[in-house]
């Protein structure tokens, strides 16, 4: 058992240590409850607005270690009867300060963070009253674990996320969460909060769900939630409120549901991740272990996984990702100045089919001014309409919207056949088929009747935007912006700039894509921009080894190093196969020397069924009716997994080296950025160039590096 109150902090407390820390100051004040109880609120603030989330960094820990401490002498002097903590408005706290944690040195010294947390949070449940966390809003990490750590816990209904992202990021819930969790909501509970929800692209809890689950005790609207959380916390006191955790685990879960569970765990991890990154599975063995032992035993097995993962590779590379989403995300380079953008108070949308619809859908929830659809028909407009209101509904019935606000944005979308109804659009996009000169017809009508400063976005993933605005009157206003599938879902949106795209359209744009909640990277006008010129490679290599006559399933396994979160050709059956042969052409069109396409791929894009899938979504074979396809186009001269490899390692360094060379986007840092926001490349590889440096690619293709020093992170096994 560690004796935190001996352990010496000085090295991570020291000025030089904590020098360039935000520190979150916890102020506190006594309240009088109605039963004549004192209860003691810590109030966590760090002196910014709320754009700038309370954080958990060695000298913000020791001040509340102080004072906690404080106040558990009062309460054994008899003058407060429970302490409260809570944040600053519309936040608890964001978790550990990963700036400070990212420049751990020593695993001694990450072994100290871990036990500094789990030495001041966990005091939480050790002051000799009772401790109630009032989650007042974002709750991530640490910040949860601090509400974990107290005896009881509310949450604001309005709260902006509850998580414990940490897995995600390459590291464990290392504050007590691993330990504390699965014994407050059950194994199975937990495996989703701790480790499945951080695998899917970082999925985050809302209130609602963190309350069902167990997490929260009690959860009281936003409009008087302090005032509630105080009356009930006072009801606890006197023992008229009885707090029921029907999630807790009991003996018989402990020895029958949660070997099973794990076991489970391991399996479909093994199979959807493979056994190269490593918090995943420290975790699980975490959450295996916490179904017996101490609170002390589990606390000081996350003190020692932390410190060994905070200095490992995949941590380090995860930091270098977390940095281009936290930072370069949010301050696009080459974005014009936004005071240029022209003010959009109603978009329109030309097309009325579901990848339409899905846009008119988030124009209108995120940007909440009138949205305009139209078609070839009034029955496709209406099928289009019909689909956006059919999901207002489901957010309505799932409690994202209230009756108010879904009928506010029903009214706002509209549908026309006639074109003269977009004539006070100031922002049209187009999601029609995807060729040149239809596009070029639906913009050339639309031009007719819209604004001469009303700004035209083609949707296109592949074609260049250039042709497509070569017959409108103002081709200055055409811009790329290129979403990814799904539209509500991926976060990221290439916006592409031709040699004439003025610097007003290309600012609307970028605030668009913000006031939309995505992140926004420029790109040239280049075939394929970034993501789909970089996946086409990919599934190129895949489509070739079929050909030369290496068997679907191991092609399929020879990808599994690079760790994207899907296989190619459940990547291709994803996007269709029709949509990947058309990109695929148009990569061979551009640069035929370097982008494999066959004539029998368009075959198989025809088929309604091409691969077989098992329950997890993983890829068992071809169909029959794709075999029959295939039979006798396919070669005799199966390629081994290592040359498969290989060729799409170097494959992607000398696509990669070209494109900046060509200018396509400003610095690497921005290919790796889309990759890890369009195509879920993952966090603990740091991105597309710092696996290449790694892996030998970028030497072996152009006798370099992209990054000086390499950055670290997992290697290929």
């Amino acid at each position: 058992m560690t004796d935190y109150e001996s352990i010496d902090f000085s090295s991570i407390l020291s000025p030089a240590a904590t020098e360039g820390e935000v520190i979150t100051h916890s102020p506190v004040r006594d309240i009088a409850l109605a039963s004549g109880a004192v209860l003691s609120l810590i109030t966590l603030d760090n002196g910014r607005d709320h754009t700038r989330p309370n954080t958990l960094g060695p000298a913000t820990l020791a001040e509340l270690g102080h004072t906690l401490a404080g106040l558990k002498a009062r309460a054994a002097a008899g003058e407060i009867q429970a302490v409260g903590i809570t944040g600053k408005q519309y936040i608890l706290a964001a978790g550990a300060d990963l700036s400070d944690i990212s420049r751990v040195g020593s695993t001694d010294d990450a072994r100290l963070v871990a036990q500094l947390g789990h030495k001041v949070l966990g005091s939480l449940g050790d002051l000799g009253v009772p401790s109630f966390a009032f989650v007042n809003g974002l709750a991530l990490g640490g910040g949860l674990e601090i509400a974990l750590n107290s005896t009881y816990r509310t949450v604001d209904a309005s709260a902006a996320a509850v998580a414990l992202p940490e897995v995600f990021l390459g590291i464990i819930p290392g504050w007590g969460g691993a330990y504390l969790l699965p014994n407050l909501i059950g194994i199975e509970n937990a495996l989703e909060v701790v480790i499945s929800n951080p695998l899917k692209q970082n999925r985050m809890l809302k209130p609602q769900q963190a309350f069902e689950l167990g997490i929260m005790d009690a959860i009281f609207p936003a409009s008087n939630y302090l005032e509630e959380s105080l009356r009930w916390a006072d009801g606890v006191l006197t023992g008229a409120v009885k707090v029921h955790r029907k999630n807790e685990p009991g003996k018989m879960e402990r020895l029958t549901k949660w070997p099973i569970a794990i076991k489970m765990a391991r399996g479909m991890l093994e199979s959807k991740i493979g056994t190269v990154p490593r918090s995943p599975y420290v975790a699980l063995d975490l959450l295996d272990k916490a179904k017996s032992g101490t609170k002390a035993e589990g606390f000081a097995r996350e003190d020692d996984a932390l410190a060994e993962l905070v200095t490992g590779d995949q941590f380090a590379a995860s930091m270098y990702a977390f940095g281009l989403v936290q930072k370069r995300a949010k301050r696009p380079v080459g974005a014009p100045d936004k005071q240029l953008a022209k003010k959009v108070t109603k978009v329109g949308v030309i097309g009325a089919g579901l990848m339409a619809s899905q846009f008119a859908l988030l124009f209108v929830r995120r940007l909440q001014v009138p949205v305009l659809i139209t078609d070839l028909d009034q029955a496709r407009v209406d099928k289009g309409l019909a689909y956006i209101r059919d999901e207002i509904g489901k957010l309505e019935a799932k409690g994202r919207l209230d009756a108010d606000a879904a009928n506010r944005l029903r009214a706002l979308v509209r549908g026309t056949t006639d074109k003269s109804d977009f004539a006070d659009c100031d922002f049209v996009i187009e999601a029609v088929f995807e060729e040149v000169g239809v596009k070029q017809q639906v913009f050339g009508d639309i031009e007719e009747v819209i604004a001469d400063d009303a700004i035209l976005a083609t949707n296109t993933s592949s074609l260049s935007v250039e042709e497509i605005g070569a017959t409108l009157a103002h081709p200055e206003r055409l811009v790329g912006f290129h979403f990814f599938n799904p539209v509500a879902v991926m976060p990221l949106i290439e916006i592409v700039k031709t040699p004439t795209t003025s610097d007003a359209a290309l600012s609307t744009a970028f605030v668009v894509a913000k006031g939309l909640g995505k992140n926004a990277v420029l790109t040239a006008d280049a075939p394929g921009f970034v993501v789909n010129r970089l996946l086409a490679k990919v599934m190129g290599e895949a489509a070739r080894a079929v050909y030369e006559g290496t068997p679907l399933l191991s092609v399929e396994k020879a990808f599994a190093p690079i760790g994207l979160p899907m296989t190619p050709f459940q990547l291709i059956d994803l996007v269709g196969w029709k949509v990947a042969a058309h990109v695929q052409d148009t990569m061979a069109a551009a640069f035929p020397d370097r982008f494999y396409a066959n004539e029998n791929f368009h075959a198989l894009a025809q088929l309604d069924a091409v691969v077989e899938k098992d329950k997890s979504g993983r890829v068992t074979g071809w169909t029959k009716q794709a075999e029959k396809v295939l039979k006798g186009s396919v070669g005799s001269s199966p390629a081994s997994a290592d040359e498969i490899l290989r060729r799409v390692q170097d494959g992607l360094a000398q696509e990669i080296r070209i494109m900046l060379d060509e200018g396509v986007v400003p610095e690497v840092e921005d290919i790796d950025l889309c990759l890890i926001l369009g195509a879920g490349w993952p966090f603990i590889d740091g991105g597309a160039s710092p696996y290449l440096d790694r892996e030998g690619a970028s030497e072996r293709v152009f006798g370099d590096t992209f990054h000086h020093p390499p950055i670290r992170g997992i290697a290929a096994v």
